[in-house]
């Protein structure tokens, strides 16, 4: 039986106020987590942040719609923590010592259960997401506000043996941050159970529909109580993204920061109309710049190839598809991070989730297949109030269905020919 009928036209949206960014304690963010967030210099939310906070701190089931990058992970990780601590009467200094005092009580009593001979993992906190890297960078926005309250996190994934998963949820780990299909298995198991689950949070939903994920989430919500608190956060309410709102949501707020198709101010499009005699020679210069980019290609073995190829032609590039083990896609997604190297190729079910701070350009080597993934590349850039470029690059046969995608996509530039050397080339460079 469904839960609601959510329409989901923007009129329903809740809008924000522009006048000035909102401090976090002033949208009700507990004391502790205030600390936590100015340590790492966050003392204002931004929109999405500000818009659903009231909501979700008072408990309610909250639909999101905003782009990747808008502040969606620290918007449902604030509420999930702040609701599982549930310890909010800390305004100065001098309660510092009383709430230092609950959360070692606490963590003695979960230490005590832990050791009890029928102790079965049942963490309070899931995060759903599609991949293994968006899962691990979730989980580094949540580990230190959840510390902050003695409580800790764990990664569940595949493509990795599950001992250390295991071994965390035994420790009594409070918060999963879960693949849904590992996790389905560890389930199977019988190595732990979501009956204890309190919040729920389904990240990037229109790519977990599209990835085929939607049927294991399902099967996983059913398993959690009904009155348990669930944040769903989509860019698009398609592809059974809208089903899983009625069954499982209920009565949420509706907050919408971005449109599905919005061309964000910080973003500059460029559509460059090359030849195939000197498109390698321009893709190698567009990625010999200064800042970090992103080259997208349709294939691993493309990315395979050019990553190689810009690397032996002293630009060093990693590389992310999916023919690398988990160990090599960390490597390399490491390095990218670290600055080691400046040049990411990669595929586009590979970059799913990736949020890396600073991505200047963004290069589509080949244009996607469809206006859902050229929004999703475009947005590896201009991320958090940064500006950032992206360039589609157009042979003469695709010209007709670039302009195509481009029209559906709601974005609006004119193409240009050009060469290797001309200035609108050189200029991205720097």
């Amino acid at each position: 039986m469904p839960r609601n009928d959510t329409d989901f036209d923007d009129s329903l949206t809740d809008g924000q106020d522009e006048a000035r960014p909102l401090a976090f304690g002033e949208l009700g963010v507990p004391g502790p987590l205030v600390r936590v967030l100015a340590a790492d210099d966050k003392k204002t939310a931004f929109p999405i942040q500000a818009d659903t906070l009231p909501d979700s701190l008072a408990g309610r089931d909250i639909l999101g719609r905003g782009r990747t990058g808008s502040g969606k992970t620290l918007a449902f990780s604030i509420p999930l923590v702040a609701r599982l601590g549930d310890y909010d009467s800390f305004d100065d200094e001098s309660t510092m010592s009383a709430f230092r005092r609950e959360i070692k009580r606490r963590r003695q009593e979960r230490l005590e259960e832990r050791l009890e001979s029928d102790f079965l993992p049942h963490p309070r906190g899931l995060v759903l997401a599609p991949t293994r890297e968006l899962a691990n960078q979730i989980n580094d926005v949540l580990m230190p506000l959840a510390q902050m309250y003695g409580m800790t996190t764990t990664t569940i994934y595949g493509g990795v043996n599950q001992k250390r998963q295991v071994r965390d949820l035994r420790s009594g780990a409070d918060i999963m941050v879960a693949c849904p299909g590992r996790l389905e298995d560890l389930l199977r198991q019988g190595l732990l159970t979501l009956e204890s689950v309190e919040v729920v949070v389904i990240d990037e939903a229109d790519e977990m529909a599209d990835m085929g994920f939607l049927p294991p989430v399902k099967r996983l919500l059913a398993q959690i109580a009904p009155d348990a608190q669930h944040m769903l956060f989509s860019a698009t309410l398609d592809h059974g993204v809208d089903e899983v709102v009625n069954e499982f949501l209920h009565d949420p707020k509706v907050h919408s920061v971005d449109s599905a198709t919005a061309e964000p101010d910080l973003m500059t499009h460029h559509v460059f109309e090359t030849t195939r005699a000197d498109k390698h020679e321009l893709v190698r210069t567009l990625a010999s710049g200064e800042g970090r980019r992103i080259l997208f290609t349709r294939t691993k073995f493309q990315a395979k190839k050019l990553a190689k190829n810009l690397t032996q032609n002293g630009i060093p590039a990693a590389e992310l598809h999916g023919n690398l083990n988990q160990n090599q896609r960390d490597r390399n997604l490491a390095a990218f991070e670290s600055g080691d190297v400046r040049v990411m190729v990669a595929t586009d079910v590979a970059a799913r989730g990736i949020d890396v701070s600073g991505v200047e350009l963004v290069v589509q080597v080949e244009p996607p297949e469809d206006p859902k993934s050229f929004l999703h590349r475009s947005g590896r850039t201009a991320r958090a109030g940064r500006e950032g470029d992206v360039v589609t690059l157009v042979l003469p046969e695709q010209r007709r269905e670039a302009r195509r995608m481009l029209k559906i996509a709601g974005i609006k530039v004119k193409p240009i020919e050009v060469t290797h050397d001309s200035p609108e080339v050189l200029e991205l460079v720097g």
